[in-house]
């Protein structure tokens, strides 16, 4: 077994877990649901057959356990310096999925009791598990949109993926602020700074996909020399994050709408770092909606 292959897998009750561990059993792994995570130092000292087929190992840890944040820090820091490569994997979903899986499948979430209601619950959860989401956890994954399906490849494709090494997949993303954040940014520069073809009456319905509204873009006032201290700072930041064994970067690339400006620029910045790594895509979110 390779062990250097441990996936934590945590988040929130009802956004996925028991289906991604599934998802991890079925691609070869050794899966270990609720384990304590104290004892995780302890089973990894077991002895692997020579013969062993599994490709890693993963583990379902949360609040089922209470004493889990206590004890998870010091944990996995000790086990990264004992040479293990961590990724730990956090799902959730918002309130209202959450409520409607609860409802649906007749489960109990772990911290309603007594008294308290499934949306008391799921909000104390989500309290509770803030720090391990913002600051330890290497991948977030949203699965309220998810079905079983969607989420089983998603973590199939992940579980693949890791297989092949350590690949950073980089994303880069314009948007409109008008429409939020990505929640799932990185990295994240606001454009809004420079001049906007929005009030360019023949620029205006194009988007920054459009010749006309790049080369505006582009060619304004201090763009060039955004883009040049910009990229050099991505050139400078991204091998850093892939030597900490970051797997998955997303940058974030706001304006107004998401239309014009963030389009021209995030599109410049893929282009800068294409040639650099194999596996990069660009997503405009919202290029369709009316800025």
């Amino acid at each position: 077994m390779n062990i250097s292959n441990i996936f934590i897998i945590t988040g929130q009750s009802g956004s996925g877990k028991s289906t991604a561990l599934a998802a991890f059993e079925d691609a070869g792994y050794y899966c270990v649901d609720n384990l304590p995570v104290t004892l995780l130092p302890k089973f990894l000292e077991i002895p692997i057959e020579k013969d062993s087929h599994y490709k890693g190992l993963a583990f379902g840890m949360d609040l089922r356990e209470r004493s889990f944040l206590m004890s998870y820090r010091s944990v996995f820091d000790e086990l990264r310096q004992a040479g293990h490569r961590l990724e730990i994997i956090f799902l959730e979903a918002d309130v209202a999925t959450l409520t409607r899986r609860f409802s649906q499948t007749r489960r109990t979430h772990p911290l309603a009791l007594g008294d308290k209601g499934v949306v008391d619950a799921i909000n104390q959860e989500r309290d509770e598990l803030l720090a391990l989401r913002n600051e330890d956890a290497t991948r977030i994954i949203d699965s309220s949109s998810f079905n079983v399906h969607k989420l089983k490849k998603e973590i199939s494709d992940l579980a693949a993926d890791s297989c092949d090494g350590i690949r950073l997949k980089l994303a880069i993303v314009s948007f409109g602020f008008k429409y939020g954040i990505p929640e799932d940014a990185d990295l994240m520069v606001d454009v809004r700074f420079l001049e906007n073809p929005y009030f360019v009456p023949e620029l205006k319905p194009h988007s920054g996909l459009s010749p006309a509204v790049r080369d505006f873009v582009l060619n304004g006032e201090g763009t060039r020399t955004f883009l040049t201290k910009y990229t050099d700072l991505l050139d400078f930041l991204i091998p850093m994050y892939q030597k900490e064994g970051k797997r998955y970067l997303t940058l974030a690339v706001g304006c107004t709408g998401g239309r014009h400006r963030s389009v021209a620029i995030s599109t410049e910045i893929h282009n800068h770092l294409r040639g650099r790594f194999s596996d990069i895509r660009l997503l405009h979110r919202d290029i369709g909606q009316d800025e």
